[in-house]
């Protein structure tokens, strides 16, 4: 029988992500280790290359990280580091409501890869604007999920991809020419634009400003939730353009209006099957089960995590609520051959005093 980890709070308020990895290497290790598991042994033999790649990619963008990603690489001294802050999340649902007046976040995260849910932490911050909680790894420097008592919740989602063909067999060429695309583009990773909001922008107003204004290095869909009734928003961006809804704030990885010639995000089973055509619709089928929940966030936690929004490939489920400074974390991975994730960690909540003095 499996025992139920507790996901471990890190201070890292002084020294940041670096001090994170130097106290963190042994998880760091454990972490790569798993994640590799999941690719045949070419393909990690590769990650050498593709470190190097990602290096170059990131030391060319408006990353103002790289140098601590250089710190973080030379202090855990094995390759995928690079790798690993030049990615972000494959498949994920989000949504921000009202409850009892105040605005809560939840979402998942999907990947194949296995150990994202046994190794998750939860980082203590600070930036200029106040203190923030990151749900994150030790070795990655940009932000996916994170908290800011009294101040605002965010997240992201993989945006749709571009397609400059319409034939399934040329998909792979579509990703070949996005891909080239991005290295070619200078602005700032978008997972390191939403670290940067946390540390820098004080209210909800400011930091929808800066999500919807900065140009970033490829498409994203940033989830944002306040503190006050009403401040909830979508935001979908493109390199330069953006869109942002302020009802139904649920998100996946489709334009919530689809549009040609934009193509879903496989998520969810369709990772390991490939299957495309179905993924504007597995998209819709999980924005609508998470929308559907009529529970409480406050009192029933993580109810709302039902199939398909849970799914073998959920590593992690979030529940986050700036006005009262909670956030909860619970970590996920397939286990057997489930068709669901199970979870692995005990579900792990802080309230945060900085919430009522805000």
């Amino acid at each position: 029988m499996n025992m139920l980890t507790q996901i471990p709070i890190i201070d890292v308020r002084d020294g940041g992500p670096l001090r994170q990895a130097q106290e963190g290497a042994v998880r760091a290790q454990a972490l790569r280790d798993d994640c590799l598991s999941f690719f045949p042994g070419p393909v990690a033999a590769a990650l050498p290359v593709l470190d190097r790649a990602a290096r170059r990619w990131l030391s060319r963008s408006r990353s103002p990280y790289v140098g601590e990603i250089e710190g973080i690489a030379s202090v855990l001294g094995f390759s995928g580091v690079w790798f690993l802050n030049g990615s972000y999340s494959w498949g994920c649902t989000t949504m921000s409501r009202d409850e009892d007046g105040e605005p809560w976040l939840i979402r998942t995260l999907d990947w194949p890869f296995p150990g994202l849910g046994r190794h998750a932490e939860i980082a203590h911050k600070w930036g200029e604007a106040g203190e923030f909680y990151s749900v994150t790894w030790p070795g990655y420097v940009g932000t996916l999920t994170a908290m800011a008592p009294g101040r605002f919740a965010g997240a992201i989602n993989q945006a749709p991809l571009w397609r400059r063909t319409r034939h399934p067999w040329l998909r792979p060429y579509d990703l070949a020419a996005n891909a080239i695309r991005t290295w070619n583009i200078r602005n700032i990773p978008p997972d390191q634009l939403l670290r940067q909001v946390f540390e820098s922008c004080r209210d909800f107003s400011a930091a929808r400003a800066m999500l919807e204004s900065t140009p970033v290095a490829r498409p994203v869909i940033y989830s944002l939730a306040g503190t006050r009734a009403g401040e909830r928003c979508v935001i979908e961006r493109t390199e330069e353009g953006f869109e942002t809804r302020d009802t139904a704030t649920v998100a996946a990885n489709d334009w919530h209006t689809r549009r040609e010639p934009w193509e879903a995000r496989v998520g969810g089973d369709l990772v390991l099957t490939c299957r495309y055509e179905e993924a504007g619709e597995n998209s819709r089928c999980r924005r609508d089960t998470m929308e559907s929940f009529s529970g409480s966030l406050l009192r029933e936690p993580f109810a709302w995590l039902a199939e398909p929004v849970n799914n073998r490939f959920t590593r992690l489920a979030v529940e986050m609520c700036a006005s009262r400074g909670v956030l909860r974390v619970l970590g996920l991975e397939r286990t057997g051959d489930a068709g669901l994730a199970s979870p692995v960690t005990e579900i792990r909540e802080l309230v945060s005093p900085a919430a009522a003095a805000a």
